[in-house]
């Protein structure tokens, strides 16, 4: 076969919604508009994991209780029965095989990896005893492979800071009753944690406003209906003024998210008159959702969390918060934090330490001078505008990266065919003489169905496995359920 006339070859590292997304929207482009722009409407996708399965944050960043969130993953899974799609896990981009190294084999290279740490929480006491990040926390809770297996729960109040959906994930699973949890996929190890956990009393700490807050309407609909917990609420935090009223109600969403707030302010009071969950049965847990409070210290006695210091603050319907010297201490044993992930760098790869992404422009990736574009190296989702936005706005993210890969493939004179290499063999014999056996699909769909079949056991739907051992020997037919 010519050169000229082979099936474009992409290399998409990070198997999560985001890789998924701009997959499926990369090959569907090509096959519209490859003809036009005299590229061919042919082309194949290898799309690499370092995990030795797929999904990424929609299997391990999104909380056990979000079926709804998880049906995603049946969209995803239709990508990957793409016949020019193949799943190559358990290789690590950077570490396994360079960068310069897969430039011999692609024309174009799509970065989609996803988020690994926190953000660091610059307080005094975030060094103490009892104080986490949410990421290792979310590992936890959700069966990352080789991730903590066991999390010391053992405090009876706990604080959680943060203003978006991944505190409210953290605080909903601290006060969970386990039993809640059975219907999920969480492993067994997960379950007895929780079954054993203490916590009786959590407070949300938001910086900011109720208009500012960053929780999406499902977020507050399951808090809204946890078994055993009343919700506590601050009446002065709903006395927006007119301004702040007329600002969140140009968004639909903010609009909606405020709508929804004010429904568990009207909420509480009920549960405050019958000291009572939400069917107004009696309630043992207390969750106290806090706004316009800035926690400023965290407390600490022999070198363990004992308390929380929070600041009142007051936030202009701008958004702009300033501090009103007004603090509060709250007696907590334990402190999460919740304020932003800290994207995955890439070896190879340069990072913008600012805003927390690979270094790119529009999805280009430039090099460490952050004026030079490397050509055909391309970033998509979290490591393209950092940890912001909902699962769904990897699409968009994704359109316009791959609008970026084919004009800039329509400008070169091999009609975007840049690699030396590019044929299923010779990537398989690279691959083979670095030794590296990567889990392709049929892999994963064994490790699903070992799940699905220790579900069934249990008389649940699907229990994940943790271990990555476990998991390589499920996927390559050695270790059946």
């Amino acid at each position: 076969m010519e050169n000229s006339n082979r099936p474009l070859r992409i290399a998409v590292v990070g198997s999560g919604p985001a890789g998924v997304y701009t997959s499926d929207i990369l090959l569907r482009q090509i096959s519209q508009r490859g003809e036009e722009l005299g590229i061919g409407n042919q082309a194949v996708i290898d799309l690499y994991e370092k995990l030795p399965v797929p999904f990424g944050l929609v299997r391990y960043g999104v909380a056990p209780d979000h079926p709804s969130v998880k049906f995603i993953t049946g969209a995803l899974e239709k990508t990957l029965n793409n016949p020019n799609i193949r799943l190559f896990c358990d290789i690590e981009i950077g570490k396994d095989v360079t960068v310069e190294q897969l430039r011999e084999f692609y024309d174009a290279i799509v970065f989609a990896t996803g988020a690994v740490d926190d953000r660091p929480l610059r307080l005094p006491g975030a060094d103490l005893d009892g104080v986490y990040g949410a990421a290792k926390f979310v590992e936890w809770y959700d069966g990352y492979p080789d991730g903590p297996k066991e999390w010391p729960l053992n405090a009876e109040s706990v604080a959680v800071i943060g203003g978006g959906n991944v505190a409210m994930d953290v605080a909903r699973e601290l006060v969970r009753r386990a039993d809640d949890l059975l219907p999920t996929d969480i492993p067994q190890n997960v379950y007895d944690g929780i079954d054993a956990n203490p916590c009786r009393e959590m407070h949300v700490f938001v910086r900011r406003g109720v208009a500012q807050a960053k929780f999406s309407v499902q977020e507050l609909r399951e808090l809204e209906k946890l078994p055993g917990v009343r919700i506590i609420v601050n009446e002065d935090d709903f006395e927006l003024d007119e301004a702040t009223i007329e600002i969140a109600g140009q968004d639909k969403l903010t609009r909606q998210m405020v709508e929804e707030i004010f429904a568990i302010r009207d909420l509480a009071e009920d549960m405050e008159y019958e000291d009572c969950d939400f069917r107004g049965e009696p309630a043992d847990r207390r969750y106290y959702l806090h706004f316009n409070s800035n926690p400023t210290e965290i407390l600490g006695e022999n070198g363990k969390v004992c308390a929380i210091r929070v600041e009142r603050t007051q936030t202009s319907a701008e958004g702009k918060m300033s501090n009103t010297g007004e603090f509060t201490d709250y007696p907590v044993q334990a402190v999460y934090h919740a304020i932003g992930y800290r994207p995955a760098a890439v070896s190879g790869v340069a990072y913008d330490e600012k805003k927390y992404h690979l270094l790119n422009e529009r999805g280009r990736i430039l090099e460490d001078d952050a004026q030079t574009v490397i050509p055909f190296v391309y970033a998509t989702g979290w490591a393209k505008r950092g940890p912001v936005g909902l699962i769904g706005s990897t699409k968009s993210d994704a359109l316009e990266t791959v609008n970026n890969i084919l004009s800039d493939w329509a400008g070169t004179e091999q009609k975007g065919r840049t690699a030396p290499k590019g044929t299923d063999e010779e990537v398989a014999k690279f691959l083979e003489s670095e030794g590296l056996a990567p889990i392709d699909y049929q892999g994963w769909r064994r490790v699903d169905a070992y799940e699905r079949a220790q579900g069934a056991k249990a008389g649940r739907e699907h229990i994940k496995v943790t271990d990555s051992e476990q998991i390589r020997r499920i996927a390559r037919g050695e270790e059946t359920a």
